[in-house]
């Protein structure tokens, strides 16, 4: 699972939950990153990125660009200063504020892949 968050305790707060939801995480500091990381990567099947992101694009032009080119990997979408009612999603994206619950976004991400043995996302 590809988590893209440029604060970097809310990064590493990100990777803990997918760690330990059983996934594997791989860390972008930037759009910019996460896009090289896709391009590179073929086994990456679930996003989780932040939408408030000032030193990249717009987190939902990059969220909306991953489901154009690359259209079955899932997204999730956190901010702080955003609301669901704010952003127009992309086809399949979820919307959560932050701080956000990790019960919630665990049992999404479980829901978005699937609940298998050894799954990268």
């Amino acid at each position: 699972m590809l988590v893209v968050e440029d604060e970097p305790i809310l990064r590493l707060d990100a990777i803990s939950m997918v760690e330990k939801a059983g996934f594997e995480a791989v860390e972008a500091l930037s759009s910019a990153d996460a896009i090289q990381i896709l391009e590179d990567r073929l086994d990456i099947r679930l996003v989780y990125m932040d939408l408030d992101m000032p030193r990249s694009r717009s987190g939902i032009e990059i969220a909306a660009a991953i489901r154009k080119r690359w259209p079955p990997i899932e997204i999730i979408l956190t901010a702080a200063y955003f609301t669901r009612e704010s952003v127009e999603l992309p086809e399949r994206a979820e919307f959560y504020s932050k701080p956000i619950n990790h019960a919630e976004v665990v049992d999404a991400m479980h829901r978005l892949i699937g609940n298998r043995e050894g799954q990268t996302a």
